[in-house]
């Protein structure tokens, strides 16, 4: 039987943490600040914002909300940022994207518009290159990859020298993730649709990050013995069996049934690194406040 990584434990140690640093803050007459901009109504936007909210409250920051109409213009959407750019009392931002359809052809602009040192989940292009550099003075990573390399540190799972695997190269996850393995001194090899024998190079994997966002792509033909397994991704799969003792709940990549009696350690779904992202994201803004 595999280890579990579980977020909990992670989360509980980082909103400890969180909370002697926004104490420190608060005596300093700082209080930590979150500005989350959201437009329109979107469920899962504001379910993420219900548990932004939720996890400020109990770390001891700030939220103030910056909410625009579904048919919002682009003007209106800048001049919000605009706004938060020059409110030194907030800051981190949190925007939901991807934005409406009328506005995905300027999100680009529309992201890039914020300053980078308020971007606590990595929506400006410098913030992506402080990732690809290792540098932290530049806006922050993506939350999620984040949150990945918080549960390896948690567990003790030492990188340096290892063979790690990432299934999946979006910016969001694959990407920031494999260079923030290669921070850690990991040997990377980045897998996608495209790859030729992606199985055989996975089982050659110490670490293996899986973020395909594909429901039990996962399978034991991926895994050997050893292994420590990342599963990044929810999805939803129809048939596993629910709290309520109905049918349909969320899952992530792997065939959790074939791949945890194999492998040495593995994040389940729910309950691993999607735990983490909300303590990652205060965390961010506490040190967005921190060096402000």
């Amino acid at each position: 039987m595999a280890k579990l990584l579980l977020g909990k434990e992670v989360t509980d140690a980082l909103n400890a943490n969180l909370q002697t640093r926004t104490a420190a803050l608060r005596e300093k007459g700082v209080t930590p600040t979150l500005g989350i901009i959201r437009v329109g109504e979107n469920p899962s936007d504001l379910s993420y914002e219900k548990g932004a909210v939720k996890r400020a409250e109990l770390v001891g920051v700030n939220v103030v909300k910056f909410v625009l109409p579904e048919d919002a213009s682009k003007a209106d959407v800048l001049a919000a940022i605009d706004k938060v750019n020059a409110d030194d009392s907030i800051h981190g931002v949190l925007m939901f994207r991807p934005l409406p359809r009328h506005l995905k052809a300027d999100q680009t602009e529309i992201c890039n518009r914020l300053d980078p040192k308020k971007d606590v989940d990595c929506m400006t292009d410098l913030s992506n290159a402080g990732v690809f550099e290792g540098r932290s003075d530049l806006g922050f990573a993506p939350c999620t990859p984040a949150a990945c390399m918080e549960i390896l540190d948690y567990y003790g799972i030492d990188c340096k020298g290892k063979n790690a695997v990432v299934i999946g190269r979006s910016l969001v996850v694959g990407k920031p993730a494999a260079m923030m393995l290669m921070g850690k001194n990991a040997t990377v090899t980045v897998c996608h649709t495209k790859t030729v024998n992606t199985a055989e190079i996975a089982r050659n994997a110490d670490i293996l990050v899986s973020a395909a966002g594909v429901l039990g792509s996962l399978t034991k033909e991926y895994v050997r013995p050893g292994q420590v397994v990342i599963d990044v991704s929810i999805n939803w799969d129809a048939e596993k069996p629910n709290a309520k003792g109905g049918k349909g709940a969320i899952a992530g990549d792997a065939k959790f049934e074939e791949v945890e009696p194999i492998v040495e350690a593995i994040t389940p779904v729910p309950g691993g690194v999607g735990s983490v992202t909300t303590s990652v994201l205060m965390k961010h803004v506490v040190e967005a406040a921190e060096r402000a």
